[in-house]
């Protein structure tokens, strides 16, 4: 049997641009029912770098991913919304006289007034590492929810790009080793980030591959023990009982591909009240694009706050655009 839910606006995408954005509907007094295909609220940030120490937000010289989520979900929750997490939005119609219905994969319909889009990159799967596809949960992982699994460890992170650097900085000092593998000597990371690797006792090798994985005897069934890596065609065993493959991800914007929203590289077209060509829906965060567009978490949140204020006027042709600041009030 189907559930209806009945709200005044439907925000998809629970990461922190759609975390602000309930909030920020609370605040305007509007009814939020919120949805996202992850279990857990925080999306990306929750899901990838929890552990991260994150440098531009404003008003945190430093915060942990987990940290900002856990602010982020404590004021969230104070507009009470309607919270539809593991479940991915599926189809879409929008009217500009009847409003949105948005159908979920599990057969709920949330009908809403207004609908805000944030859903960062969309549903994202990591690359695989071909060598490791036996061991994944045995000793390798794509992703670092928690540091303290590896204390003692000799870890080899494999990957070119900000998470590979960024875990193999904070592992070092928890690490009994930790080596970072990289098919080329180049880096896609931050260059201040690789610069404090180069000076830690993180090992780089370049020009390599991970090309098996093995246990204490050599074969597959027991505990990791070991990793063959290759250089330019030389094999060499590492001792490792952890591996973390930070190759990146593969982003899928899934149904939400369908539904008629102008798109461009697959981001979400916007204005700049953040309204998407269809009648009634907004975007903010990751997943927007227009000239001159800066993918932070920080313009993130101002966008999320600037569809809301949008979305309230759809919601109720009689409210205002802006409603005075939040300090007014207390």
């Amino acid at each position: 049997m189907s559930t209806s839910v009945s709200c005044d606006v439907a925000i998809v995408g629970a990461g922190p641009a759609g975390l602000f954005a309930t909030y920020y509907a609370g605040f305007r007094g509007l009814r939020v029912a919120l949805v996202d295909s992850l279990p857990e609220l925080g999306g990306q940030v929750t899901a990838m770098y929890p552990e991260k120490a994150i440098l531009d937000v404003a008003g945190f010289p430093t915060v942990k991913g987990r940290d900002l989520v856990d602010g982020l979900v404590a004021q969230a929750l104070s507009a009470d919304p309607v919270q539809l997490l593991g479940r991915t939005a599926s189809g879409l119609v929008a009217d500009e006289e009847s409003g949105v219905e948005l159908t979920l994969d599990d057969g709920t319909v949330v009908a809403a007034k207004a609908l805000i889009i944030t859903a960062g990159i969309g549903k994202f799967s990591p690359r695989p590492l071909p060598a490791a596809a036996d061991w994944i949960g045995r000793g390798v992982e794509f992703f670092v929810p928690s540091f303290a699994p590896y204390a003692g460890k000799d870890v080899v992170v494999v990957g070119g790009g900000d998470s590979a650097f960024d875990w193999a900085l904070h592992l070092e000092p928890i690490a009994r080793s930790v080596t970072l593998v990289h098919r080329r000597d180049a880096f896609r990371a931050h260059r201040r980030t690789v610069e404090q690797v180069e000076s830690s006792s993180v090992e780089i090798v370049t020009r390599a591959e991970v090309t098996a994985l093995r246990d204490a005897d050599g074969g597959s069934t027991g505990p990791l023990a070991e990793v063959e890596v290759t250089v330019e065609g030389d094999a060499k065993d590492r001792p490792a009982q952890a591996v973390v493959a930070a190759l990146g991800f593969v982003a899928d914007l899934g149904p939400l591909q369908q539904w008629g929203l102008e798109t461009h590289r697959r981001h979400l077209v916007v204005d700049p009240a953040m309204r998407t060509n269809l009648p009634r829906v907004f975007a903010a965060g990751d997943i927007t694009e227009y000239d001159g567009k800066v993918r932070l978490i920080a313009v993130g949140f101002g966008e999320a706050a600037t569809a809301v204020n949008n979305a309230a006027v759809v919601v109720d042709p009689t409210a205002h655009v802006f409603p005075g600041h939040s300090s007014e009030g207390g």
